[in-house]
């Protein structure tokens, strides 16, 4: 209803939200969404088991009753650190207490159908339909057709740079209600609590000081990331770039590139005009200009270039698995079987083994990959192979106990190798 009248009326501005956002029905729908995803508890330690310990409808009772009379104020984010695919580096990300992530949700559930009316299509993350792989197929079809000269974009910390006033200004666009607009706000200013590296917390609100920034993990923070991100892809528009330059954003998040007929270079201080005008720094030292496939470039996990026919050496612009996903897979398989894990049944291990591999095939099915495959299984069955052999103190005929064959067929560990022939694009 939200979607239809947005999209008939691209003038609209709605007025009457707040009160949906603390319906019981919806913040029973968005308690749902919150324990299927999971997730640590918040600064206030109170987790799912202790809601439904407590009874789920008297406590949804009471945060409802909290929004609607205004009593309701966000509790600080707590602040961890998650490891990237590059050892050594890690993104911070924000952990709301539930109460908080249940009533973002709910306001989600009630503005995205506004705001998916006009999100711009070259816009791919965080959409019903639309996936990062179909961002990846984009870019493809986009090389093919000879937007040759790239963008690789990089932005400094784009979650926590989006300036709150301009921010805000795109939401009040869509939204006259006041209620809602002062949730929204309050959820941009919510302090942070972290580790201070001497066994204590700080507590800090960088989000208020300087007006900037949402917290990378908050359920509502993709959303308020898309409506931003609209600003730069409609100024692109606007000011004649994509005519000019023959060229083409592909956004998912945080991440996008520039395709075009125009050299990058021209394209790169475009964007750097635009950015600048956002208030978003783009990092120098990670952006690049080139021309694809001649040099190749990463986006989302995929390595995006020249591929060669393992028949006749031939070529073609293709996609497969970036060598830092699959090392990053690697490092996971070896994270779950090493020796610590010793006191776990094979069946456990085999099975975190197999839905990890299978959740990153699924993902990773695209363009040639049955090399990075094929260096998954290896990987997977050495160190299986080692856990076992620890397990059961076998020193020597290793490969006889525990072959490549009885690995497979005995403990049922995936192997990835031979599934390339059902995937359409693994076969070029």
């Amino acid at each position: 209803m939200l979607h239809a009248k947005a999209k008939e009326e691209p003038g609209r501005r709605f007025h009457a939200l707040a009160d949906k956002v603390w319906r019981e029905d919806f913040l029973l729908a968005a308690w749902g969404m919150v324990r299927r995803n999971g997730g640590a508890a918040g600064v206030d330690g109170e987790t799912v088991a202790d809601v439904e310990a407590r009874g789920v409808e008297r406590w949804v009772g009471e945060l409802s009753r909290d929004l609607r009379e205004g009593t309701y104020e966000p509790r600080a984010v707590r602040r961890v650190l998650i490891p990237k695919k590059q050892p050594g580096k890690f993104r911070p990300l924000g952990i709301p207490c539930l109460r908080d992530r249940v009533a973002q949700t709910s306001a989600m559930m009630v503005l995205s159908p506004i705001f998916e009316a006009d999100l711009e299509p070259e816009q791919y993350g965080y959409r019903p339909g639309r996936s990062a792989k179909d961002a990846v197929r984009r870019i493809h079809r986009l090389l093919r057709g000879g937007r040759n000269e790239v963008v690789d974009a990089d932005l400094s910390n784009y979650f926590g740079e989006i300036p709150h006033a301009e921010l805000m200004k795109s939401i009040a666009r869509r939204v006259s209600d006041g209620r809602m607009l002062g949730l929204v706000k309050a959820w941009l200013e919510m302090p942070v609590v972290e580790e201070d590296g001497k066994g204590g917390t700080r507590r800090t609100n960088r989000a208020r000081k300087e007006r900037k920034g949402t917290p990378q993990g908050a359920p509502i923070s993709p959303l308020l990331s898309n409506i931003y991100m609209r600003r730069f892809i409609l100024s692109w528009k606007a000011l004649g770039h994509a005519r000019r330059f023959g060229a083409e954003i592909v956004n998912y998040a945080d991440d996008f590139c520039v395709l075009g007929k125009a050299p990058a270079a021209e394209m790169l201080a475009a964007v750097n005009r635009l950015m600048e005008r956002l208030k978003l720094p783009v990092n120098a030292r990670k952006t690049r200009c080139l021309r694809c496939p001649e040099e190749s470039f990463e986006f989302l996990g995929y390595r995006i270039g020249w591929n060669h026919r393992p028949t006749d050496g031939g070529r073609y612009i293709g996609t497969r698995p970036s060598k830092a996903s699959v090392q990053s897979i690697c490092r996971r398989i070896s994270e779950e079987t090493n020796r610590g894990r010793g006191w776990l049944e094979a069946e456990e291990v085999v099975g975190r083994l197999n839905r990890m591999i299978s959740g990153w095939a699924n993902y990773f099915d695209l363009g040639q990959v049955s090399p990075a495959y094929a260096a998954v299984d290896r990987h997977a069955i050495r160190r299986l192979r080692q856990w076992l052999r620890r397990k059961h103190k076998v020193r020597s005929g290793r490969y006889v106990r525990f072959s490549d064959e009885r690995l497979w067929r005995r403990y049922g560990l995936t192997r990835l190798e031979p599934t390339t022939g059902d995937l359409p694009w693994a076969k070029a």
